[in-house]
């Protein structure tokens, strides 16, 4: 066996080369315009500086000062007598959770070297005059710099890893390096036991039957759990970015058997990978082939003039794209919609904003102009990114510095089986959502032959934000409630983008806020909001009755004489991974 020496060298070496030919695929995938725009916020970062030249010496001046004191402290502390916690970390931060970086001076020193570092390069950015959107892309990247430089992602300046590795006669750093291998030739890191779980076998194992597929997607329909149901169906419309079981992970985690149990007729769309060959596929075949196909079979199946629907992320793009397409067609087949986390309105991204500029999409325009596909494990990395502490470096201490396995969590086994997009409805989507913000407005965009305009569409809403959503912001959400006429229930969910969606009623934990009271401005809404315990599930549920007429006898089996049960849930596309 190797000395825990020569593994932890071997592992470092390895992280290293990884580490490179990461930022190296990173940096050569930039544009010729992005690498210009880089260099050009950098040298604006430095013209600001210069012309604020006093407030940057008393910047330096304050950080040469607190480096002298940390010095002066390591140099008076005994050998297990903790340094004074001159900088503290901040509150969630839990990467310096082991007594070590408190207890032992070097280690402290460590941390609190690092975090002094972190917090001046904040202050010098926070201090720049620039403008809003180049201030947030210094931001970012700065942050993603400073999150890969802590001391707990190296072997030699983790004292967990050091201490484990000494109890282990280096057993950890082997597995760890064992581990790193295994993720290399997969190409992603592992964040969950990935052997614990099987589509069919444990999650996505709500009963029902695939009743129609074309290229695109497939349609299952729910196999009721009830003698009686609602008259209307209600169809669920999935992100096409990600597989359609994040609404039906484990039994008790599944929005799915939630709502068959609750006595509807569940539907749902279940996106295609995309194959290279179909990635001249347009945002338009995305809305005819996928939610009207899947929307025109559920009621066929029913015998329901209009039927209920649900989209979640973009999924609810796409709905609000495709009802828009059909109420300008003169059809109205929507009983009610309910939007989850979903963005209508453009006009704040969030931190994605920092991806999406004139020169990034020319270039995806450019990529993209015969066809092509953009790779799932693209966008994964660009999501991940934007929590790289909790989404990348953790697994990275824990997987490959401790040699541990990661536990078996089924939302980010989900996460980690990434979805293929084609280039040519993705260019368009960027294009058109992200980066011009034209779907608000009405009549800008042609979807399908007709002029689309949201204002149209007027069926009852339920729009579910989530208050600490990173990729769809609650106030971006609440412009939902602005662009639909219909009458509107907006909630806003604790949590963030998934866990404040996926929020299990039998478990019935966080919390939510409502008022029925109208407003046009979002914080006014919610000043006057009232926190509700529990899982907003059970109140969707209710509203979601009030909109589904009455009770008829379950359907003994799936699908009609025109569209016949093709195999049982959860179907072929779904368990087609990323080529």
């Amino acid at each position: 066996m190797s000395s825990p020496q020569e593994s932890a060298q071997a592992l470092y070496e390895t992280l290293s080369s990884a580490s490179s030919k990461f930022v190296e695929d990173v940096l050569g995938s930039l544009s010729a315009e992005q690498r210009l725009e880089s260099t050009e916020i950098f040298k604006a970062l430095t013209a600001s500086l210069a012309q604020d030249s006093e407030h940057w010496k008393e910047i330096q001046q304050r950080y040469y000062q607190r480096h002298l004191e940390l010095w002066k402290n390591l140099a008076q502390a005994g050998d297990s007598a903790p340094l004074a916690p001159m900088v503290a970390t901040d509150k969630g931060d839990r990467r310096f959770h082991a007594p070590e970086w408190q207890q032992l001076p070097y280690f402290d020193y460590l941390k609190q070297a690092y975090l002094l570092n972190s917090r001046w390069l904040s202050e010098v950015i926070e201090s720049a005059h620039l403008d809003a959107p180049l201030k947030n892309k210094l931001r970012f990247f700065t942050r993603q710099l400073v999150d890969a430089a802590a001391p707990v992602n190296f072997p030699a300046t983790n004292p967990e890893v050091l201490k484990l590795a000494a109890e282990t006669d280096g057993a950890s750093l082997l597995r760890g390096l064992d581990q790193l291998n295994e993720d290399l030739k997969k190409g992603r890191i592992s964040m969950t036991d990935e052997t614990a779980f099987e589509i069919g076998r444990n999650i996505a194992v709500t009963p029902g039957s695939v009743v129609f597929e074309n290229e695109l997607i497939q349609l299952i329909q729910y196999q009721p759990a009830t003698e009686t149901v609602y008259e209307r169906p209600l169809l669920m419309v999935p992100p096409c970015i990600n597989k359609y079981y994040i609404l039906d992970l484990q039994p008790e985690n599944s929005l799915v058997q939630y709502a068959v149990a609750q006595g509807h007729t569940v539907f749902m769309v279940s996106w295609r990978n995309v194959k290279p060959d179909m990635g001249r596929l347009t945002w338009d075949d995305y809305l005819e082939m996928g939610v009207i196909k899947a929307l025109d079979v559920a009621r066929e199946i029913c015998g329901a003039e209009q039927i209920n629907v649900l989209g979640f992320c973009v999924g609810g793009t796409l709905l609000g794209a495709a009802l828009a397409v059909l109420r300008a067609k003169g059809r109205s087949p929507a009983a009610s919609v309910t939007l989850l986390t979903t963005m209508l309105d453009f006009s704040d991204t969030g931190e994605l904003s920092v991806f999406v500029d004139e020169a990034y999409v020319r270039q995806r325009e450019r990529d993209f102009a015969l066809g092509g596909v953009l790779h799932g494990a693209e966008l994964a990395l660009t999501f991940s990114s934007l929590r790289a502490n909790d989404l990348i470096w953790n697994y990275v201490v824990n997987n490959y510095l401790m040699g541990r396995k990661p536990d078996a969590f089924d939302l980010l086994y989900w996460n980690s089986d990434s979805t293929n997009l084609p280039g040519t409805m993705y260019a368009y989507y960027v294009r058109n959502m992200y980066l011009e913000n034209n779907l608000r407005i009405a009549n800008r965009l042609t979807m399908c032959g007709v002029p689309v305009d949201l204002s149209k569409i007027d069926a009852p809403s339920f729009i579910l934000a989530s208050r600490e959503d990173h990729i769809v912001p609650w106030k971006t959400a609440y412009q939902n409630t602005r662009l639909l006429s219909g009458p509107h229930e907006f909630v806003l969910a604790a949590s963030g983008h998934i866990a404040g969606v996926v929020n299990p009623a039998v478990k019935n934990k966080r919390h939510y806020w409502l008022n029925p009271a109208p407003s046009a401005a979002a914080d006014a809404w919610l000043a006057g909001a009232r926190q509700q315990p529990g899982s907003w599930w059970n109140h969707w549920s209710g509203w979601l009755a009030g909109h589904s007429g009455g009770s008829v006898p379950a359907r003994a089996q799936p699908g009609n004489s025109q569209y016949r049960a093709i195999e049982a849930a959860p179907g072929r596309y779904v368990k087609e991974r990323c080529e």
